[in-house]
């Protein structure tokens, strides 16, 4: 493998920022193929790939959405073209014969609610994170957020089924004239350590 140029380290990384304004501008279906056909190839436990996604772009459904919102979170979602909700298959196991074939790990997990939960969570936001990824890198901006009421998104997207959300993320082509200054990062010496 061979490092990143640097203008693609500056898209995904240096340069990338989490917005709460956007153009109106649509995303396109395609684009988010596109999206999904990349992130699907970031590793997950036992290839587990438990996240499942559903991208709200229709006016029907953003006002199904809006009153999961926190209050300070309804603007920004509702004026972005796309958002994503991130969530997980509480069933995730039961693709396990096909994404991973060499061994049973269905019966890692299947009447095992802890191991399920543990995977679920872990791997679906893992898999979140590949998406922010993959949506900056075909040029989408991101705004990752957890303000919102799980119960209720549930309820009003999932019902009736073994998924759960996770997190939502806006996406679309985000006005950078409206982002605040970038927030400090820890240092290498306060974040890690070498042993």
């Amino acid at each position: 493998m061979t490092t990143l140029a640097q203008s693609a380290l500056e898209q995904l990384f240096l340069n990338a920022r989490t917005h709460n304004v956007w153009h109106d501008r649509p995303v396109s279906d395609d684009m988010l193929r596109q999206l999904y056909d990349l992130l699907k190839f970031g590793p997950t436990a036992a290839n587990s790939c438990p996240m499942r996604v559903v991208f709200v772009k229709g006016a029907a459904a953003k006002e199904k959405l809006k009153p999961c919102l926190s209050p300070g979170n309804v603007e920004k979602t509702m004026s972005a073209p796309v958002t994503a909700i991130v969530a997980m298959d509480m069933e995730f196991y039961e693709k396990l014969p096909k994404l991973f074939p060499h061994a049973d790990a269905r019966s890692w997990y299947a009447g095992n609610p802890a191991a399920i939960e543990s995977n679920a969570v872990l791997n679906s936001s893992l898999q979140g994170a590949y998406l922010m990824l993959a949506a900056r890198a075909i040029g989408l901006d991101c705004g990752p957020m957890g303000g919102f009421d799980k119960v209720k998104v549930n309820e009003a997207f999932f019902a009736g089924t073994s998924l759960r959300a996770n997190f939502l993320c806006n996406l679309g082509f985000g006005d950078a004239t409206k982002l605040h200054p970038r927030s400090p990062r820890l240092d290498f010496a306060e974040a890690c350590t070498i042993e």
